[in-house]
């Protein structure tokens, strides 16, 4: 799934957050200190690599607790295995002194070992005993990575426009031209000549893909939510006869996953610092819930503010029964599938984070301290750096609610067999 960072995750809170502290003595005059904000999304330097090995075995990070809980783990693991069966995953790699079959024996022995019977202390002894331990070295070089989550959105949606379903979303144009690994090389002219694909604002004020919707929605803001996100499953409206114009029934209920195709080749780019910066949105009330109740009261100002962002995703419809598929066009799994920038980790590889995540138990909502592995399966528009981190939390509203509080610091390892 495009990991274009969910509304939430795509906050940047704390560059809009930063602290002011005063501080004064005696009847001094009290001066101001700004706190600078942590560059989570700080490039690394040229020619240096996103890990880091780790040859201190007091370093390597005791994995007890995440061994107690391999739910969907050896299903995850047979979609990055799936992935690597595909010629064009070897371009990828080597990654450092990591080969492609290095990846593919260390996913298989690891789903030995957690289909062994082992759990807990013995597998942490396991895992240690037969696995090399390699560290992001994160926004700091000391392995700070900012986790952050994004789900899949659940809609009521059409296949046809109707007086209520007036926003498509639209599957890749003809003339959107991709390379070998999904590069987006521009836009084919009528002469065979490549130029950049227009941007967000282009496509939508010209009207330029009519022809090409693929399915509608009734709110344009979760048009854009679904472009963020990079996949959406929709809960199907009963559609019109042929003839019919648009019908007043209720939806038939079925759901269909429209799930990421391309993009137009621009960065992605927030618009919530705008919306901040400007009083639409307090700084502290941002979540999906305030973004689609501000704009549904405000749908004249959609254009404005989503057009900052010049990036466009085109959808595909999935296969029946199919979940969303990440960036690998292998199905995600919550908890267990990642999002990273691909131009610097090794894709489909085992890791291991060590966070913060909220959960919900009844009408309250807790941050706790969270250890699992998971697949490094996806790729976030938005994730740009080695200290950030994108977890897949599922789909629909609950997962929403999650992800849009989901923002906390933590460490992201990556194991290799030895």
């Amino acid at each position: 799934m495009e990991r274009i960072k969910t509304m939430i995750n795509r906050i940047l809170l704390s560059a809009a957050l930063a602290a002011i502290v005063f501080a004064g003595i005696g009847c001094q005059k009290q001066q101001a200190r700004v706190i600078e904000p942590t560059d989570y999304d700080k490039p690394l330097a040229p020619g240096q690599l996103a890990l880091r090995k780790i040859t201190n075995p007091a370093e390597i990070p005791d994995f007890t607790d995440a061994c107690h809980n391999l739910s969907n783990l050896s299903e995850a693991i047979d979609n990055s295995l799936n992935y690597l069966k595909k010629p064009s995953s070897r371009g990828f790699y080597p990654y450092a002194e990591i080969t492609h079959q290095q990846v593919v024996d260390s996913l298989t022995a690891f789903k030995e070992l957690i289909n062994s019977g082992l759990t807990g202390r013995a597998l942490n002894d396991a895992i240690r005993q037969r696995f090399d331990v390699w560290t992001s070295v994160g926004c700091d070089n000391a392995g700070t990575v900012l986790f952050t989550g994004y789900y899949t959105p659940i809609f009521d949606g059409s296949t046809v426009k109707t007086s209520r379903f007036q926003y498509p979303l639209y599957r890749q144009p003809d003339d959107l031209v991709k390379g070998d690994n999904g590069q987006i090389l521009g836009r084919r002219g009528p002469g065979g000549q490549l130029s950049p694909y227009p941007d967000r604002a282009e496509i939508e004020n010209s009207n330029m893909l009519q022809g090409e919707e693929i399915v509608w929605l009734d709110d344009p803001f979760k048009v854009y939510i679904a472009h963020v996100q990079g996949s959406v499953v929709i809960r199907m409206s009963a559609s019109p006869k042929a003839g019919e114009t648009s019908p007043n029934g209720g939806p038939d209920g079925s759901l269909v996953t429209y799930g990421y195709a391309a993009n137009n080749g621009h960065e992605y780019q927030s618009i919530i610092k705008q919306l901040i910066s400007e009083g639409k949105i307090p700084a502290d009330r941002v979540n999906l819930a305030a973004l689609l109740d501000f704009f549904k009261g405000n749908s004249s100002l959609v254009r404005q503010y989503t057009q900052i962002n010049p990036r466009f995703v085109f959808f595909k419809k999935n296969s029946a029964n199919e979940g969303p598929r990440g960036s690998l066009n292998e199905q995600v799994i919550a908890y267990r599938s990642i999002a990273t920038d691909k131009s610097i980790f090794p894709r489909a590889s085992l890791v291991f984070f060590s966070t913060k995540l909220p959960r919900q138990i009844g009408n309250s909502t807790y941050i706790d301290p969270f250890e699992g592995f998971a697949l490094d399966q996806d790729t976030g528009g938005a994730i740009r750096a080695a200290g950030r981190c994108d977890i897949y939390l599922g789909q629909g509203d609950d997962a929403g609610k999650l992800a849009g509080q989901t923002y906390q610091e933590g460490r992201l390892y990556y194991l290799f067999l030895k």
